[in-house]
């Protein structure tokens, strides 16, 4: 662990660590990608695009752990460009309490991508939604002066984290802060101590300490039916960014689609993509980008059997991404994983049937499926940006 002055870049153990973790790999492509099958990073990368996927440092076999192991990492070198943690940066993953950071999972990952020439996302710096809160948070004792000593805590925790890696092309600023039921702002025990002066004060912060990053409001908005009232707070607190000049680049749209969230849907009708477009033309009117951050396709409520279950999943991926793609501020396609057994899907939301989900575009035997596929179709029909 290290104390909150320590904020250098990774040591070099954990370098090393980040390089053993790969020893052979940098020239090992899974039996699919020998041929002349040109991988998704290339694709996007010719496009301006930057395409990647999570990845996390929990202990080997569990959800959490893929970076543990060695198929998934050949994935990730022989297709992505872009690296994220899934809970490492996360305020309950590196701080164990008010006074000391723990950054040795998340040091690994960065090594990694270092390692593998990937550029680094950064999520969250402020994951601002109470149920994510690490319990001492929660409790925190703001003393006398609650706003002074809550601008106190975050502008340390994100100057902490961005000075520990610099290398951090995009950052997740405030995660998840609007009330996907009533559009309204989340309170927590910061912004019960600072107002909402809370969000202004993450980015202005992650600003001046990270002046080459791109920052990101990110949230799970989507074009189902219920979310009306979502999608209209997340333009309000975008439309206020802009009229405070908080410096805000870009919209994070997690894009968790599919079945089995919030209805029983599975795909667009017309009426929906219209109001999504809307939706879009309203963020990238305001002069923001997009970026694709957490994408995976839920298969809850899709037929058992796999041709047909994987067939649907890559059609709705396939109109979902050219819809996306079509925009050219969207910059940045992040997966939410590579392969099913490594989905955070596989733990909540199970199906009716028992059986594991196929939210990603390898299997647990690490084949591809028409996921892959869908993914690369689009990505060659998107315009250079």
């Amino acid at each position: 662990m290290t104390r909150t002055s320590a904020f250098g870049t990774p040591s070099r153990r954990a370098v090393l660590a980040g390089a053993a973790a790969s020893a052979g790999l940098a020239s090992v492509k899974p039996a699919w990608a020998q041929g002349d099958q040109p991988s998704l990073r290339d694709l996007a990368a010719a496009r301006g695009l930057l395409f990647g996927s999570v990845a996390g440092m929990a202990p080997p076999g569990r959800l959490g752990g893929s970076l543990q192991d060695p198929a998934y990492q050949a994935l990730l070198i022989a297709d992505c460009g872009g690296l994220v943690a899934e809970n490492e940066m996360k305020w309950a993953a590196l701080r164990p309490d008010a006074e000391r950071f723990d950054f040795d999972r998340m040091d690994q990952i960065a090594a990694f991508a270092t390692e593998h020439d990937m550029a680094l996302r950064g999520h969250t710096l402020l994951w601002h939604h109470p149920q994510w809160f690490p319990r001492w948070l929660t409790d925190y004792d703001y003393g006398a002066r609650p706003a002074a000593e809550g601008e106190r805590l975050l502008t340390e925790h994100i100057r902490g984290v961005t000075a520990r890696y610099p290398q951090v092309v995009s950052f997740d600023v405030v995660n998840e802060t609007v009330d996907a039921g009533t559009g309204a702002l989340r309170e927590t025990s910061l912004s019960r101590a600072m107002g909402q002066e809370v969000l202004d004060v993450a980015f202005h912060t992650a600003r001046e300490a990270a002046p080459q990053a791109r920052l990101c409001y990110n949230d799970y908005m989507s074009w189902e039916a219920g979310h009306e009232a979502h999608r209209a707070g997340v333009l309000r607190l975008l439309e206020g960014f802009r009229k405070r000049g908080v410096p805000v680049d870009a919209l994070g749209v997690q894009s968790h689609i599919g079945s089995g969230n919030t209805d029983d849907s599975v795909g667009f009708d017309t009426a929906q993509e219209r109001e999504w477009r809307v939706f879009l033309d309203e963020v990238v009117g305001m002069g923001f980008d997009l970026e694709i951050t957490e994408f995976d396709v839920h298969d809850k409520n899709l037929p058992l059997d796999f041709e047909v279950r994987d067939r649907a999943v890559a059609d709705l991926a396939e109109r979902y991404l050219d819809l996306m793609l079509d925009y050219p501020q969207t910059r940045t396609v992040m997966l939410w994983g590579l392969a099913d057994h490594y989905s955070w899907l596989q733990g909540l939301w199970p199906r009716a049937d028992g059986a594991a989900k196929r939210p990603t575009p390898w299997d647990a035997a690490f084949k591809p499926k028409p996921l892959r596929a869908a993914i690369e179709r689009s990505l060659t029909r998107a315009k250079p940006r």
